[in-house]
């Protein structure tokens, strides 16, 4: 029970890693508010959480509109008392293309949800937590190697620079993280797969793709006192891919 007592905010919660995490975090003690823009879909994951003897609530939220953030956030404190933890997980579909094939509606929609999304959720974790705390942003390994989803791949990379800027604002009392999945056996991760059939001729040394348990069992760690000496770094899940040789 690495977070009793801990309560967290998950955004994305409602589906694939983000409720594999909010699932996760309530077997590992800790009380959950489920944040979505898909109330149903954060409902479900909030009853499995019930399910399993744990606390939930669920918040329905635009993660990036800024009023909507700090409305979730006070959703959590007013439901457990206090927020802890911060999981800024929630991603968009991006359409796939070349940057030419790429709409602007399209960027500014992907940006919006999968950069801005996680800096508003720093920017309320770090005014929310004056006694501490702990954040994981959810990265991406799109957004270490070229892949046919320009923005989506654009927003994780620059995912890194918020979290080690947040991980120095927040210092000494909050530490900031990124777990940077591969090929995860979630819809993102499938359409992933499609989009890019050159994966195919890099093995993974693992053998097989990883579950968004498998994340979500690498954010409990960073978010736990066993990495307490743990800020301002991604830590990559997926199965040696990163390193392995292309054919």
């Amino acid at each position: 029970m690495m977070l009793t007592g801990k309560a967290a905010l998950v955004s994305g919660a409602g589906g694939g890693i983000g409720r594999a995490i909010s699932l996760a975090f309530s077997n590992a003690g800790a009380a959950v508010a489920c944040c979505d823009i898909d109330a149903s879909a954060a409902e479900e994951t909030a009853h499995l959480v019930r399910n399993a003897g744990g606390r939930a609530i669920v918040q329905p939220c635009d993660v990036s509109i800024e009023a909507a953030t700090k409305a979730a956030a006070a959703a959590a404190h007013q439901a457990f008392g206090r927020l802890d933890i911060l999981v800024s997980g929630a991603a968009p579909h991006d359409p796939s293309g070349t940057i030419l094939e790429t709409t602007l509606a399209d960027w500014d929609r992907v940006l919006a949800v999968n950069l801005r999304s996680h800096f508003l959720g720093c920017k309320r974790a770090l005014a929310e937590f004056p006694d501490g705390g702990s954040i994981v942003l959810v990265g991406s390994l799109a957004g270490r190697e070229s892949m046919p989803i320009p923005a989506y791949a654009a927003s994780k990379a620059a995912l890194e620079a918020v979290c080690r800027n947040a991980a120095v604002e927040g210092a000494p009392g909050i530490r900031v993280n990124l777990v940077v999945p591969g090929l995860i056996d979630t819809s993102l991760g499938r359409m992933a797969s499609r989009l890019n059939p050159g994966r195919a001729e890099v093995r993974i040394p693992a053998g097989r793709q990883g579950t968004a348990w498998e994340v979500a069992e690498c954010a409990i760690f960073l978010l736990s006192g066993r990495a307490s000496y743990v800020t301002g770094q991604p830590l990559v899940v997926d199965g040696g891919l990163s390193v392995a040789v292309r054919s």
